[in-house]
C-alpha cells in the first residue's frame, strides 16, 4: 500500500512524501522532474515496497511540499541539502540502497552522488544529463541548443500563469511525442492527476530553471558558454546504470558520450523504443532493473 506523510526537514522545508514498505528494509530514494510529482512512482512504490523501504518525495517548489518564493531558493545547493536530510532522516546511519531519479530529480541526484557519496549505494538515472555532458553539448551541439531552447520559456517570470493557462496545455504539449502525438498512457485519469497538482503552484517548478545557469545560448544570452565547472564537480564514484529512453526529444543521444571520463562504475542501458516518459512507459523496466543493480547488495549478511 503506498502511504503519505509529510517530513519537516532541520532546516525547515516539508516535504511531502509517498511511501510503501517499512523502514528496516533496504532504502530507496525516488526522485521525480519537471513538470512531474511524486506520484509518478505509484505504480513502482507498491510492488518494491514487499522488499524495501520506498520514498517518493515532492521536491522542494511541488505539490504540497513547501514552496519558497525566492528564485535563489532554488539553487543546486539549497534542492541537494533537502536530499542529504531526507536521507539522513529516514534511515540514520544508513545510505539508500539505491537512488532512482528522472529528468530534474536526475540533476540533482549527479550533484547528491558527486557531493555525498556516503548517503547512496547505487545511482539509477532515467534521462537526466551528467553536467559535464549537459554544458559540453549546450556549448557545442546545435541540435541540443535547439532541443533545449524550451528552458528560456520556463525563465520567464510569468511562465507559471502562462502554463497554467487553458488547463495547462502548455504544459501537456510536454508529454507528445516528436510526431506531435499523445501518448497512450497520459490516461484522463493520469491529466485529472497532472492538472490538480500543477494547480497547486508551478512557481516553484519553474524557478528550477530560472535559477540554473545550464541554459543554451541564445541572442545576447551566452548561456552554457559561460560555464566551465571543475572536475571535481564531475567524478562521480557511486556505481552508475543509466537508462536512456532514445526517443527523447529535449535530449539528444550525443549526451550519453564520454561518461567514463567522469563515472568510475557506469552502465549505460539504451532503450531504443523509449521516450522521455520511461517511468509511465515501462514501469516494470524500471522496477525489474532497480531490483537487478540492487540484488548484490541485498544479499549482504
Amino acid at each position: 500500500m503506498v502511504r503519505t506523510g509529510t517530513l519537516t526537514l532541520p532546516h525547515g522545508i516539508t516535504l511531502r512524501c509517498r511511501s510503501s514498505g517499512h523502514p528496516d528494509q533496504p532504502l530507496l530514494v525516488f526522485l521525480h522532474g519537471f513538470p512531474e510529482g511524486a506520484f509518478i512512482w505509484d505504480g513502482l512504490l507498491e510492488p518494491l515496497g514487499t522488499d524495501y523501504y520506498c520514498v517518493a518525495p515532492d521536491l522542494r517548489g511541488y505539490g504540497h511540499s513547501s514552496q519558497p518564493t525566492a528564485v535563489d531558493d532554488y539553487r543546486p545547493r539549497a534542492l541537494v541539502q533537502d536530499l542529504v536530510a531526507l536521507i539522513e532522516q529516514l534511515t540514520p546511519g544508513r545510505p539508500a540502497a539505491c537512488v532512482i531519479a528522472h529528468d530534474w530529480g536526475g540533476a540533482l541526484a549527479w550533484n547528491l552522488a558527486n557531493q555525498h557519496a556516503r548517503l547512496m549505494q547505487r545511482l539509477l538515472i532515467i534521462n537526466a544529463p551528467h553536467p559535464g555532458s549537459f554544458v559540453r553539448e549546450l556549448q557545442r551541439n546545435p541540435a541540443q541548443q535547439a532541443a533545449s531552447q524550451y528552458m528560456h520559456y520556463l525563465r520567464r517570470p510569468d511562465a507559471a500563469e502562462l502554463l497554467l493557462a487553458n488547463q495547462g496545455a502548455k504544459l501537456f504539449d510536454f508529454f507528445r511525442d516528436a510526431q506531435g502525438q499523445w501518448p497512450a498512457w497520459l490516461t484522463p485519469a493520469l491529466r485529472t492527476q497532472y492538472l490538480a497538482h500543477w494547480q497547486l503552484g508551478l512557481h516553484g517548478p519553474c524557478a528550477y530553471y530560472a535559477a540554473s545557469p545550464l541554459v543554451p545560448p541564445r541572442g545576447d544570452d551566452a548561456g552554457a558558454h559561460q560555464l566551465a565547472l571543475p572536475e571535481s564537480m564531475l567524478r562521480i564514484e557511486v556505481p552508475t546504470h543509466i537508462l536512456w529512453g532514445e526517443k527523447d526529444v529535449a535530449l539528444r543521444p550525443e549526451l550519453l558520450h564520454g561518461l567514463d571520463d567522469w563515472i568510475a562504475h557506469l552502465h549505460i542501458q539504451r532503450i531504443s523504443h523509449g521516450s522521455h516518459w520511461l517511468v509511465h512507459e515501462m514501469p516494470q523496466l524500471v522496477i525489474d532493473t532497480v531490483r537487478q543493480i540492487t540484488r548484490s547488495d541485498m544479499d549482504m549478511p
